[in-house]
């Protein structure tokens, strides 16, 4: 039996849930398999970065991810006497400001960002489907043609694109023969989900250093800690709660700290691979498919969700469109990203070999943009800091009603959004599919505070249009107005089908 579909994602984690829940609110059709008969249970990526966190804001999950997880407790670094210090694990903690909402990174369990991610989903009318496994595929002008294996025996789906969220193992980078090369660090960890008993839930405790370092968590919205040690990169170890028992004993020192239970234990090696291509053809890759890395600095997750997030609006408009050449870009944007995080975990890799915790902005992910990309429109004239392909700022502005609001609340939802500041809105397009917005005399907003003038660099009869993805594609003055408006004609997608 063949059946069809627009888009079909094989793995239904982190990165296969976004860019589910993108499609689905685009109306897209599209199928979501994951091989496993059940929802992953463990914490593995449990740091929601602030970019990320703006992400799930316009998704509709941030409010109810923080309410299922929370802030880092403090670090708390023992030693050998049993007295302890405080060493920063992060930048001074900063707050939030109209530009950036988001400041500090949100504990989230993976399991439990997933499940938020789920719950989401189905409010779409979607869900994953389990214990489905791509075992063949082959491509043709008309797409990809999928050979699914499930309880009930195989069948073949027909779709236009096929997307690989299925890991560092990923079944769909070997099928079409994408290169993953790097290096295996020479470092194995383990890292397990505990009930414990004998350590307070109010600090992030850290014992010893080098080989015998041992870290317990209190994971946030749970009754877990997590445990992460290194461990030796030969033989077997013991994951049960009694033998993890022994490790923390004989690396803290302590006979007051039980195990209770056992939720959820592994044993990895660390890597560091990044795919040779994103693209081949009507086949994707996004998250662990095309990047694998160490874990430091808490970037794996919120690089994938990123992925995603970059690819579901081009995939919309090249469904409903003549060509499918913007997603050429997802590649030519993502890739390079991904690039700079290896290198970025590597490198905090090596200096929490010396003790060293301490994370800077680079990690929160909100300076990451495309200025490079193809599809940043540049102002060569413009001497102002931010520019096209920049992550597009916050602002707390008002409507010509009264009503407080904010920017993020003009970009949320799937359309493409253009601001006009001090201009006239009978210069631009009206179109289904683009939002627009004036502030000035006659307009429907009004920067009340000059937030957003302050944080754009705008001046009267500027012009600013923002991506689905919320990254600026273009910031021009009223002299090229022209110009905007055959990029608006040739770049902006069509309209969600609902």
């Amino acid at each position: 039996m063949k059946s069809f579909t627009d888009v079909l994602i094989c793995g239904a984690g982190a990165a296969g849930l976004t860019l589910a829940i993108d499609l689905a609110r685009r109306g897209v059709a599209f199928r979501l398999l994951e091989k496993m008969p059940a929802p992953f249970h463990g914490s593995r990526g449990k740091g929601i970065q602030p970019r990320t966190q703006e992400v799930f804001e316009d998704l509709g999950i941030i409010d109810r991810a923080a309410a299922a997880g929370g802030l880092y407790p403090p670090a708390r670094k023992y030693l050998a006497d049993g007295s302890f210090t405080k060493p920063e694990t992060t930048e001074s903690a900063r707050h939030t400001t109209p530009s950036e909402p988001y400041q500090q990174p949100l504990m989230l369990p993976q399991f439990l960002t997933e499940a938020v991610m789920r719950e989401r989903l189905a409010e779409l009318g979607h869900y994953p489907e389990y214990a489905c496994e791509l075992v063949g595929l082959k491509q043709s002008d008309k797409g990809v043609e999928a050979r699914i294996a499930s309880p009930e025996g195989e069948n073949i789906l027909q779709a236009r694109y096929l997307v690989g969220a299925d890991g560092g193992h990923s079944f769909v980078r070997s099928a079409v023969g994408i290169g993953f090369p790097g290096a295996t660090l020479g470092i194995r960890a383990v890292v397990a989900d505990i009930v414990l008993k004998g350590l307070t839930r109010d600090a992030w405790h850290q014992f010893g250093s080098g080989a015998q370092q041992l870290h317990l968590c209190p994971l946030a919205g749970t009754e877990l800690f997590q445990l992460q040690a290194p461990i030796p990169t030969e033989g077997d170890v013991d994951l049960s709660a009694a033998g993890l028992e022994v490790m923390v004993t004989e690396r803290t020192g302590r006979t007051d700290i039980e195990i209770a239970s056992i939720h959820w234990a592994s044993a990895y090696s660390m890597n560091a691979r990044l795919a040779d291509f994103y693209r081949v053809g009507n086949v994707f890759l996004v998250g662990d498919a095309a990047h694998i890395h160490p874990p430091t600095g808490g970037q794996g997750l919120n690089t994938s969700v990123q992925d995603s997030y970059n690819l579901g609006w081009k995939l919309a408009a090249a469904l409903a469109g003549p060509s499918d050449k913007l997603l050429d870009t997802y590649e030519e944007e993502r890739r390079p990203i991904a690039e700079g995080m290896l290198k970025l975990a590597i490198k905090l890799l090596d200096a929490s070999k010396t003790g060293e915790n301490r994370r800077g902005r680079e990690v929160q992910q909100l300076d990451i943009g495309y200025p490079d990309s193809s599809l940043s429109l540049q102002q060569t004239d413009r001497t102002r800091e931010l520019v096209a392909g920049a992550r597009a700022p916050d602002a707390q502005i008002r409507g010509a009603g009264g009503q407080p609001t904010r920017l993020f609340e003009l970009f949320k939802g799937t359309h493409w959004t253009l601001l006009g500041y001090q201009t006239s809105r009978c210069a631009m397009p009206v179109l289904s599919h683009l939002r627009t917005h004036i502030f000035g005399p006659g307009g429907d907003v009004i920067d009340e505070c000059g937030q957003v003038s302050d944080a754009y660099g705008l001046s009267a009869g500027d012009w600013v249009l923002v991506r689905p993805d919320c990254y600026i594609a273009a910031i021009v003055s009223s002299a090229r107005e022209e110009t905007l408006k055959r990029y608006i004609s040739s770049m902006v997608s069509p309209p969600s089908r609902f």
